[in-house]
């Protein structure tokens, strides 16, 4: 008779963590899949963020929740007024690394975020909730300044499975 497999066990906390990497990635893909004249396409009504200061916000705010935890690595501040695609992704990368140590820590420990209430699952609620926020902003952006995001690209910021 052949041994039953069985499934490893469901562990919440790398749970978590992948949640958010599969969140970044989406973000990512978001701005890989970007038309290059809708990076720093003014507003329709000339106010607010364009494309480029949105994802440098998005890196930011990442970085003044790394400062606020007290995190070992601190990625640099982006400029939003000359941040470039590439210099964008490989920023978000880098905020994105530094969390997932905080994150591990947080939760191999008491799940606490220093600086963050209530706690680690909290917190990447609040991540997840802020990248998926200026996300719809970029997607919304680039239709209004003539440079929409391709159907299949809006289709696979949905397959979380896949990125």
């Amino acid at each position: 008779m052949a041994a039953k497999k069985t499934a490893p066990p469901f562990v919440a906390a790398d749970a978590l963590v992948a949640a958010f990497a599969a969140n970044h990635r989406i973000s990512v893909y978001l701005i890989e899949n970007l038309a290059e004249e809708s990076w720093r396409a003014e507003p329709p009504n000339g106010k607010g963020r364009v494309i480029a200061a949105i994802a440098a916000h998005m890196h930011n705010v990442r970085r003044m929740w790394l400062k606020a935890a007290g995190a070992k690595t601190i990625p640099a501040e982006l400029d939003r007024t000359t941040v470039t695609r590439k210099q964008a992704i490989a920023a978000l990368n880098e905020s994105c690394d530094a969390l997932q140590e905080v994150l591990h820590h947080s939760l191999q420990t008491d799940g606490r975020i220093t600086g963050f209430k209530p706690d680690a699952a909290g917190f990447v609620g609040y991540l997840i909730a802020h990248d998926a926020h200026h996300r719809g902003q970029i997607s919304m952006l680039a239709r209004q300044t003539g440079h929409p995001i391709s159907q299949s690209a809006m289709f696979g910021m949905w397959e979380w499975g896949k990125r």
